[in-house]
């Protein structure tokens, strides 16, 4: 009977023997197609992280565009403000009794009306004044260059000694002013 017992052994260990590198290739196969499929995970990762990345650079290239051209003449509008600013001074400098005289009159109607255009251009470029007078001192748009004694509350704008000027958002010039204190 071990006879007969020993050939069935040798069968089955055969059989499994065949079937033995049917499961090490599925293994394989198995294995293999996890890789691909970690592989395939990575790159749609990197590809979503370069989609983001691609949109947050036009985003960005957007918004420097943008800004160029809303700010591109600040340089520009600087330089004008000198212009306004003796435009204005020259505009104080008139006596009241000189504006009515016929022979400055032209000259004074003239210089007013080319103040009011330059404010208009000015308004129309996004440049307009910083009130100052009566205003707390904001050190974002004033630039304090004197105390002086008051009755109103301390840190209030009480002299504008020179306009401040925005253009859009952003300061162009800050107002030169003076401040009050109290009084000694």
């Amino acid at each position: 009977m071990t006879d007969t017992a020993k050939p069935a052994a040798d069968d089955l260990r055969d059989e499994t023997a065949g079937a033995a590198p049917e499961v090490a290739e599925h293994d394989a196969a198995a294995a293999r197609i996890a890789e691909l499929e970690d592989q395939l995970a990575t790159a749609k990762q990197e590809t979503l992280y370069a989609q983001a990345d691609t949109q947050n650079v036009r985003r960005r290239a957007e918004k420097e565009a943008a800004d160029a051209r809303a700010y591109a003449a600040t340089a520009f509008a600087r330089d004008v403000l000198s212009v306004s600013d003796n435009l204005e001074r020259a505009l104080a400098a008139i006596p009241a009794d000189l504006r009515e005289d016929d022979k400055f009159k032209g000259l004074v109607v003239g210089l007013d009306a080319t103040g009011r255009e330059l404010a208009s251009i000015f308004a129309r470029h996004g440049i307009t004044r910083i009130e100052a007078m009566g205003q707390p001192l904001d050190p974002n748009r004033h630039q304090a260059m004197m105390e002086v004694p008051s009755d109103a509350e301390p840190g209030t704008i009480v002299q504008e000694m020179q306009a401040g000027f925005m253009i859009k958002d952003r300061l162009l010039r800050p107002a030169l002013v003076g401040v009050a204190k109290k009084p000694d």
